[in-house]
């Protein structure tokens, strides 16, 4: 199997894990346990650094605890895949930042945060005329689409609901449910805001869960819009600036 293709098959693994904590299908996300575990320590390493944020989600959205060994393997994940510079590629960069700034929070040590630092703001998501090329830039910002964060990314989304609408039904039309799914997570985060849409993402979501809706990251991606989506406005705690 290709360095690559170990990665991928890490991640989903990973993702399937983070699912199942979320569903209650399976047990809390022990992520020190999954490394320990994995036939390959690398490609976990990756995988931990593949789901970014996504792997807090149980923390987040159903408060378990974040245990002082899982938040050393993030760490360890930061080292051996630093962080890219911020000023060469800003998507990466901001993934990277949020799920920082969700390690410092969650484990009480802010000086974390500096694993990796944000880019200087948020200018190339503001103009969203070209609303289909900036769809796919906010799809790829997906894992900042939950509790605990703000930012430039998150008033990008607050100016853009019809865009982001605009991109989903593209999305479920082209068939391209993974990009639909991750922009209907911004809908759900949007309207767990309050925020009224032109557009019912609880049922795209369950549109495309229907229609094949396949592989574990995209139903961690569903999964995550549903618990948003449950949630009534406002009840999360003072989110952190990401």
């Amino acid at each position: 199997m290709s360095s690559h293709s170990a990665f991928a098959a890490a991640a989903d693994a990973l993702a399937a894990s983070v699912l199942g904590a979320l569903s209650g299908t399976g047990d809390a996300v022990q992520l020190a346990r999954y490394v320990d575990d994995a036939p390959d320590t690398l490609a976990a390493l990756a995988a931990v650094r593949v789901l970014g944020a996504d792997v807090f989600s149980p923390h987040l959205l159903l408060e378990q605890p974040l245990r002082t060994q899982d938040v050393a393997v993030v760490a360890k994940a930061f080292d051996a895949f630093p962080a890219n510079d911020p000023s060469e590629e800003a998507t990466v960069a901001r993934r990277d930042h949020a799920t920082a700034v969700l390690l410092a929070r969650l484990s009480g040590d802010d000086t974390l945060r500096t694993l990796a630092p944000a880019p200087a703001d948020g200018a190339e998501l503001a103009d969203t005329s070209a609303w289909s090329s900036w769809c796919v830039r906010m799809a790829q910002l997906a894992p900042l689409a939950t509790l605990g964060l703000d930012g430039p990314v998150h008033e990008a989304a607050r100016g853009g609901a019809l865009p982001l609408c605009r991109g989903v039904s593209r999305s479920v039309l082209r068939r391209d449910f993974p990009t639909a799914v991750r922009l209907v997570r911004w809908l759900a985060w949007l309207r767990h805001e309050g925020a009224v849409l032109p557009l019912d993402p609880g049922l795209v979501a369950e549109h495309v869960l229907l229609v094949g809706a396949a592989g574990p990251r995209t139903a961690l991606d569903l999964a995550i819009a549903h618990h948003l989506l449950e949630r009534r406005p406002g009840t999360d705690a003072k989110a952190a600036q990401a």
